[in-house]
């Protein structure tokens, strides 16, 4: 029996027909840009959240880009974020012409860290990106203090976090402003790219509807250089049918998470993954560690088990990023993470069956040697 990382085929299953009837409708009334579908999911993505804003965009990356734009990030300005991130992070500081920085995170649980960014923040830093990361939410209470110290905003990167807390409160409404993606293997996931930027802040929310219809409020009256990003109305149409179900399907997750730690728990070979205090994790991913981790992966996927890695390579060891001048050595913690970091197969509809093979693949590879 193979396993793969992800498997989106129960999901759609679930919301066929509904998803069947929305399109039906959008067809019908050839609502295809905008619409009924497109502000209806906003108001309940946002409602979900308890946050008062949510504007729909075209993907992920998109959003973090007019998030720092709509809070005044700009040319040369410096932005602080996690060297242990997806490369979107960092792309959308870079196509704005403002200057990456990154930090290292903390060893326990890969969230960036606070004493870090309080070294690396200066008088050039106009913003702080603390990436919620595998499903939990990065400590914000605790870098926001620094933040607001040099007059810095916080833009949470919340791709990985749909429907986790942090002491009770929502990622994606801890800063100023948050950027989201839907990309289909997200816990909300769209059939196609997908995200939004959320924010509690009208004015916010405005600049980032007019940046992201070309700059435009009234038809042809362009107030600043824009750009054309908006939530494709039968994403929305997906998504929505999606949100009804994923406080359910995050509840699953949990249980297969707590499966896993229970199912590895006589794998001293394994590291398990920890929660943070305050955190509701909704586990995007169940990130294990080890070492020998490319063979033990390489094992894996001989056996049929789909793990993958999240990420191989930090940001500032990465080609696009080579200008930055760090090497080797940099931020040790993100560095060996990244050697020894492994994501197992964990979806809401994994089964128990599948779960314990994926374990005993695991305990088989890390307890091999070639």
């Amino acid at each position: 029996m193979s396993v793969p990382l992800v498997d989106l085929r129960a999901q759609q299953t679930e919301i066929d027909d509904e998803v069947r009837a929305g399109l039906d409708e959008v067809f019908a009334n050839t609502a295809f840009i905008g619409g009924k579908a497109v502000a209806g999911f906003e108001e309940a993505y946002a409602d979900a959240l308890g946050i008062r804003h949510c504007v729909g965009v075209a993907n992920g990356t998109d959003a973090l880009e007019l998030a720092l734009r709509a809070v005044g990030v700009g040319r040369d300005d410096e932005v602080i974020l996690p060297a242990n991130t997806f490369i979107a992070t960092a792309e959308a500081v870079s196509r704005i012409g403002a200057r990456p920085v990154l930090v290292d995170v903390d060893p326990e649980f890969l969230l960036i860290d606070p004493e870090r960014v309080a070294e690396s923040i200066g008088p050039n830093t106009k913003a702080v990106i603390p990436v919620h990361l595998f499903g939990q939410t990065a400590p914000v209470e605790k870098i926001a203090p620094i933040a607001d110290a040099h007059g810095a905003v916080i833009v949470e990167d919340a791709a990985q976090s749909q429907g986790a807390t942090r002491f009770g409160r929502s990622a994606g409404g801890l800063g100023a402003v948050a950027a989201t993606s839907f990309y289909p293997g997200k816990n909300l996931g769209a059939a196609g790219d997908a995200g939004a930027v959320l924010t509690d802040d009208p004015a916010v929310a405005a600049r980032v509807r007019t940046i992201s219809a070309h700059g435009s409020d009234r038809k042809y009256v362009h107030d600043v250089i824009g750009m054309n990003s908006r939530l494709d109305t039968v994403q929305a149409v997906v998504l929505l049918a999606k949100l009804r179900r994923l406080e359910r399907w995050n509840e699953l997750r949990r249980q297969a998470a707590r499966r896993y730690t229970e199912l590895l728990g006589d794998v001293p070979e394994v590291q398990l993954p920890a929660v943070a205090p305050g955190n509701d994790d909704v586990w995007h991913l169940y990130v294990i560690r080890v070492d020998e981790r490319d063979r033990v992966l390489e094992a894996l996927h001989s056996d049929g088990i789909g793990a993958g890695i999240h990420y191989p390579y930090p940001v500032h060891l990465t080609g696009a990023y080579a200008g930055l001048g760090l090497g080797p050595g940099s931020f040790p913690v993100a560095e060996r993470a990244a050697r020894r970091i492994l994501s197992l197969p964990l979806y809401p509809h994994i089964t128990q069956d599948q779960q314990r093979r994926v374990v005993d693949s695991v305990r088989a590879a890390v307890r091999s040697r070639r």
